[in-house]
Parts: structure tokens; C-alpha cells; sequence
């Protein structure tokens, strides 16, 4: 099974940190999945207006099948002004709605205030539903009280609900590879 970690914004690195220790919890349940990191800053965008996919440049072409050839996902996503990074949204409105579908998910979010989380609930995960993925029930949000000065989580709890999240997307993971292929590829 392969995993994509994503890091869904082009700037900071507090998501990316995060998405590092999450790996490392998902390494340690012994469950021998593939896991790559895709940062979004390592890519040249376009704005993604509706064209076929080959006519955007080689950039959008790998990042997309990159998503498709996953078997399973790790959002990070900064909220910046209240929202997801565009460049998030820019990605996903560039996937198939069947790129995703029934695949698992979870999500790791960080703002500036405790406030930001609904986020994930009002933006994020009505996009995930939208491509049916099976979204784990137990995503982490952190704010920057949760990191030193080196971007190092340091908040306990924030560490305990991280290594619950990875448990809880290997098991969503076994349970996707059981799901009929051919009743995906019907929809």
C-alpha cells in the first residue's frame, strides 16, 4: 500500500513537521506501507481551470498521478485567513472525482488559534467527502503553542492524538483494501 503524505502549502514548515512525526507514528505500527512525502512548494502551478490534464505543464502531470497512484493519504494543511491554502484547493480541483474515492484519509491541520480547527469540518472535509474518501473520524489540529522554537511538537497530547490517528488509518487502510475495485471503477 502506498501512502502520500501531503504537505499542502507552499510556505512555512510547521505542517511539514507534522507530517514527520505522523510517518514516524504510521512506521512504527510495523505496517510496511510505502510512504512519500509530497510538498507542494516542490512544484510549479498553474491555476487549474477545467482543461484535460495534459495540457497543463509536467508539474500538475506528476502531482496528479501521484494522488492517483496512492492507495491512501495524509493531509497537512495550514489555515491561513480562515481557510485552506489555495494551492490545496488548486491540487484537488485538478483530481478526477474518482482519483480519491474510497481511498482513507486523515487530516492534520494548524492555525494560529484554536478557533481555526472548524476549518477542517466547514472546508476540508466537504471536499473529501466529495470524493468519497474514507476520512478517518480523528484528525489533529495544532496551533504554534504546540512547537518550540525548532518547530518540534512538544505538547503530550498533541503527540498521544497523533499516534491514535496513525492507528486509526492503518486500520482504515486494511479495511479499503477489501472494497470491490470493479464497484469503484463502475461509479
Amino acid at each position: 500500500m502506498k501512502v502520500l503524505f501531503v504537505d499542502g502549502t507552499i510556505i512555512g514548515s510547521k505542517t511539514g513537521a507534522v507530517l514527520e512525526q505522523v510517518r514516524t507514528y504510521i512506521k512504527d505500527t510495523g505496517c510496511g506501507y510505502e510512504l512519500e512525502l509530497v510538498s507542494l512548494s516542490d512544484y510549479t502551478h498553474q491555476f487549474v481551470d477545467g482543461r484535460p490534464i495534459e495540457q497543463y505543464n509536467e508539474d500538475m502531470q506528476k502531482l496528479s498521478r501521484k494522488f492517483e497512484e496512492a492507495d491512501g493519504y495524509i493531509i497537512a494543511t495550514p489555515i491561513f485567513q480562515g481557510s485552506i491554502p489555495g494551492v490545496l484547493k488548486n491540487a484537488f480541483d485538478m483530481l478526477h472525482p474518482h482519483t480519491m474515492r474510497y481511498k482513507p484519509v486523515s487530516i492534520v491541520a494548524n492555525g494560529g488559534t484554536y478557533q481555526h480547527h472548524l476549518v477542517v469540518e466547514n472546508q476540508l472535509k466537504p471536499i473529501l467527502d466529495y470524493f468519497r474518501c474514507l476520512v478517518t473520524p480523528n484528525y489533529v489540529y495544532t496551533h504554534s503553542g504546540h512547537f518550540d522554537e525548532n518547530n518540534r511538537i512538544t505538547d503530550d497530547e498533541i503527540h498521544k492524538r497523533l499516534k491514535e490517528m496513525a492507528s486509526v488509518f492503518v486500520k482504515y487502510a486494511e479495511m479499503s483494501k477489501d472494497l470491490s475495485r470493479d464497484a469503484i471503477d463502475e461509479n
